[in-house]
C-alpha cells in the first residue's frame, strides 16, 4: 500500500480525520480539487458556522481550543451568567450553566458558543494536519477508484495510489458517494438560497441577524460584508451556473424588502433545502463523512457540526481497523452510532426551513412554538436541543455517564480530564489506586492509557473507561465490576494480550 487510507476533501471535516488517523500513526493522503481555498470562486467556501458545544469538545481535548478561540468570529462562555455576558446573551448562556443536569455536567471550557469563517476553520486544521504530516493534495480531486478485498486504487487525474481505505469527505455532491453506489435517500429541494460575501454601498438599509419576511429570509452578518438568502419559489433553476452580483442583488432586494445595492461580490454559491442521508456510512472499504454522508439546509451549522462528530467517532476506529487489533464489528459501529444523529440533524433542520416559509399558517405555527418553549425546562430542552449535550450513543452498561461525552473530571494534581486527551488515546481512569484496574488496564498495553488520579472533589466515582473519541463506555460508583470493566474493554480495544 502507498497509504493507509485516502481522503477525498480537504475541508474541515477531511482535515479533522486525517488529524486524527495521523495521531494513531496512520499513513494519509487528501486529495482536495481546489488549489488555493481562499479563493473566491462560485462554489468555494462561504461565510460563518456556528460551532456546538460536543464540536468545540473535540477542539478543546486536542488542544486547539486557543486556536479555535483566536480564529472565532464571536464567542460566548455559556459558564458565565452574569459578568461578562451582555444582556441579550444572559438568558441563553443560563439555560448552559446547570451542573445538577447530566447533559450539562462537566463541560468545562468547551460550555461555550463560536462563530467561525470557514476559511479560518480550515487553515487551523490546515496547520495542525502539516504539523502531524498528513499529507495534503491540493488541486488534485479524486476522478475515480476502484475497491476490491484488500484495498482500494485510487485515481486523482494521471495520479494512481493504492491504500487500505478510502473516506469521501468531498462534500454534498461528492464524488466518492456517487461512484461506490452508496443509497442517499431524501426529499428534493423546495427553496432557493444563496450565501455569499460582498460589499455594500449602504449596507444601514438591512437589519443585522436573521430576518423573516414576507418573502422568506434573510441574514446579514455577523462579519461585515456576510449574507445569506433564502426564497420560497422553488430550488434554483442551474445550480451549478455563475452567480452574479446582479442576480444575488436582486434575490436580496426581493427577500429584504429594500433597496440595498451590492458593490461587489467575493465569494458566492447556491444552495437548497434537499434533505437526504447515506443508508449506510461504509460500503466495504470505502466510507463517508459529512456532507457526503448527509446534506440538508445549511441552518444553525448543524451539517459541521455533525461532520465534525463524524470525523472523531471513525477516525479511531478506522485508525484501530488499520493496526489489526479492533474488533470485527468496530467499524460498523461508525454507522450505528453517527446514523441516528445525522437522521436527528436532518429533520431539525427540515423542519426551521418549513417554518422560515412566508405563509400564514406557518407564522401562526412558529407563533404557538414560540409560547410553548417560552420558559423555564421547555427553554433549557431547546438550548440543550440546538447545543448538541443531548447526544449520546447507545453503548452497553447502565451507569448514567456510559454513552455520555465524557465530563470534564478536575484531578488533585491541577489537571482535567480533557487535558489527557491530546494525543487521541483510550483512557482507563483509577480515581482510588485500586492496583485490580490498573493490572486489568495492563492487559490492553498499548491500546490505551492507564491514569491513576485522585479527584479534586468527593465522589461516589471510582473508575472511568474513555474511547479515543472522548465517549464513556465504562463507569463504576464504588467497588468496580472488572468483569464489566473487562468486557468494555474488549468490546472497543479488541482482545486482551
Amino acid at each position: 500500500m502507498d497509504y493507509d487510507v485516502v481522503i477525498a476533501g480537504a475541508g474541515p471535516v477531511g482535515l479533522l480525520l486525517a488529524c486524527e488517523l495521523r495521531l494513531a500513526g496512520i499513513s494519509v493522503l487528501v486529495f482536495e480539487k481546489l488549489a488555493n481555498p481562499n479563493l473566491p470562486i462560485k462554489d468555494g467556501p462561504v461565510g460563518a458556522r456556528a460551532l456546538n458545544i460536543p464540536s468545540i469538545e473535540v477542539f478543546y481535548r486536542r488542544g486547539l481550543l486557543p486556536a479555535l478561540k483566536k480564529g472565532a468570529l464571536k464567542w460566548i462562555d455559556m459558564s458565565m451568567s452574569g459578568e461578562g455576558v451582555e444582556a441579550a446573551e444572559r438568558g441563553v448562556a443560563a439555560n448552559y450553566s446547570d451542573n445538577s443536569d447530566p447533559e450539562l455536567f462537566g463541560r468545562g471550557p468547551a460550555a461555550a458558543y463560536g462563530v467561525i469563517t470557514t476559511q479560518a476553520l480550515e487553515t487551523l486544521l490546515s496547520e495542525r494536519a502539516a504539523e502531524l504530516k498528513a499529507e495534503i493534495r491540493r488541486g488534485a480531486g479524486l476522478t475515480a477508484f476502484s475497491a476490491d478485498d484488500s484495498g482500494v486504487t485510487v485515481y486523482a487525474g494521471e495520479t494512481q495510489v493504492r491504500s487500505g481505505w478510502l473516506v469521501g469527505c468531498d462534500g454534498g455532491r461528492s464524488t466518492v458517494r456517487k461512484l461506490a453506489g452508496f443509497e442517499f435517500p431524501g426529499t428534493d429541494p423546495k427553496v432557493c438560497g444563496y450565501s455569499a460575501t460582498v460589499e455594500f454601498a449602504d449596507p444601514e438599509k438591512l437589519s443585522s441577524g436573521w430576518v423573516r419576511t414576507a418573502r422568506g429570509a434573510y441574514v446579514n452578518g455577523p462579519m461585515p460584508g456576510r449574507i445569506l438568502t433564502v426564497e420560497f419559489d422553488g430550488p434554483p433553476k442551474d445550480r451549478d451556473a455563475s452567480i452574479t452580483l446582479e442576480e444575488l442583488q436582486t434575490s436580496l432586494r426581493r427577500v429584504s424588502g429594500t433597496d440595498a445595492t451590492l458593490t461587489a461580490v467575493h465569494a458566492a454559491t447556491r444552495w437548497t433545502d434537499n434533505a437526504r442521508q447515506a443508508s449506510t456510512y461504509r460500503l466495504g472499504r470505502v466510507l463517508l463523512a459529512g456532507d457526503a454522508a448527509h446534506v440538508f439546509a445549511p441552518i444553525g451549522g448543524e451539517g459541521l457540526n455533525l461532520g465534525i462528530g463524524d470525523a472523531v467517532n471513525l477516525g479511531w476506529k478506522l485508525a484501530a481497523t488499520v493496526n489489526r487489533w479492533a474488533p470485527e464489528t468496530l467499524l460498523d459501529t461508525y454507522t450505528t452510532e453517527r446514523h441516528p444523529i445525522g437522521a436527528w440533524a436532518l429533520n431539525w433542520a427540515t423542519a426551521q426551513v418549513a417554518l422560515m416559509a412566508p405563509r400564514h399558517h406557518r407564522r401562526a405555527r412558529v407563533s404557538v412554538l414560540a409560547d410553548l418553549i417560552g420558559g423555564g425546562g421547555r427553554a433549557k430542552s431547546l438550548a440543550k436541543r440546538i447545543s448538541g449535550v443531548w447526544q449520546r450513543y447507545d453503548l452497553p452498561g447502565d451507569h448514567p455517564l456510559v454513552g455520555r461525552s465524557a465530563p470534564d473530571l478536575e484531578f488533585e494534581d491541577g489537571t482535567k480530564l480533557g487535558e489527557h486527551c491530546r494525543d487521541g488515546s483510550a483512557l482507563l481512569y483509577d480515581f482510588v489506586d485500586d492496583a485490580r484496574i490498573s493490572g486489568l488496564g495492563a492487559r490492553w498495553r498499548g491500546r490505551l492509557r492507564i491514569i491513576t488520579l485522585r479527584l479534586k472533589k468527593n465522589s461516589d466515582l471510582t473508575a472511568l473507561f474513555v474511547r479515543p473519541d472522548g465517549f464513556v463506555a465504562w463507569a463504576a460508583n464504588g467497588p468496580p465490576d472488572l468483569n464489566r470493566a473487562a468486557s468494555a474493554l474488549s468490546t472497543w480495544l479488541g482482545n486482551s494480550e
